[in-house]
């Protein structure tokens, strides 16, 4: 079995053919897809899904790609909801930060630093975003304390910089990058990690694999997502499969 740990299939893009992909997933035995959040005006839209198709779970939280249009009280409805939900909502995400954005920079920091007391106060762990702010986010997490974990989404970094985040509570996402051999980085470092703390995702439908470039991608690719690692790893493919299922599981909240 497998779980997608970052899809977003509450796009529009998925409005038209939403059952039919989650049908063709149970086949490839995805039992499982977690929706991460991004923008308040979304939030109400994934749990509706979640209650619609077992299959999905959700996340809540504000992506910084999506902060121009935050409002303060977003962070209020935000709270308000995962008490709501508090039986049911897996981690306080997709929360981060974005250098290559045009979104002010002091502002993503506080919405990101506000998100990270909102999980600590529910006692959730994070979907972390990252585009060459490493540095920054775990100063953050450090300096805030912050002590439930998560997932750090779509991993590029150094091997030291994954132990960090392994030694703060986090879980290494795996995504479609490591299917393109320039990615020598990427694959070198997940090649040395720990077998605890690597996750799979697809970020659908964002991140196409080599091959599909252009296209939309789909939380049915995981399986060639998790060929591509199982080529990197020296474990056998049972043994990768278990730990990739039960490092998820062991990380979000009621899964």
């Amino acid at each position: 079995m497998l779980i997608d740990s970052h899809c977003h299939i509450d796009f529009c893009c998925f409005d038209h053919d939403r059952a039919e992909v989650l049908n063709s997933c149970r086949k490839l035995a995805i039992d499982t897809i977690v929706i991460p959040g991004t923008q308040a005006s979304q939030w109400q839209k994934q749990i509706d899904l979640c209650h619609l198709y077992p299959q999905l779970r959700f996340a809540l939280g504000l992506h910084p790609y999506f902060l121009k249009s935050f409002e303060p009280l977003h962070l209020v409805q935000l709270s308000q909801l995962l008490n709501q939900h508090q039986d049911k909502v897996l981690a306080v995400g997709e929360i981060g930060l974005d250098t290559h954005i045009d979104v002010d920079w002091k502002m993503q920091l506080q919405v990101f630093e506000q998100q990270l007391l909102i999980a600590e106060e529910h006692m959730l762990p994070v979907i972390l975003h990252h585009r060459n702010s490493h540095n920054e986010l775990i100063q953050s997490l450090k300096a805030k304390k912050f002590t439930q974990g998560g997932i750090v989404h779509a991993f590029s970094g150094s091997v030291q910089q994954a132990n960090t985040y392994i030694d703060l509570g986090f879980k290494i996402g795996v995504g479609g990058g490591i299917t393109y051999s320039r990615a020598s980085k990427t694959r070198k470092t997940l090649s040395k990690l720990p077998i605890n703390c690597l996750v799979l995702e697809t970020d659908a439908p964002d991140m196409p694999l080599i091959g599909k470039q252009g296209l939309r991608n789909s939380p049915e690719y995981l399986p060639e997502i998790f060929e591509s690692l199982l080529l990197l790893r020296a474990e056998t493919k049972q043994q990768l499969l278990q730990a990739c299922y039960q490092n998820v599981q062991g990380t979000l909240a009621n899964l």
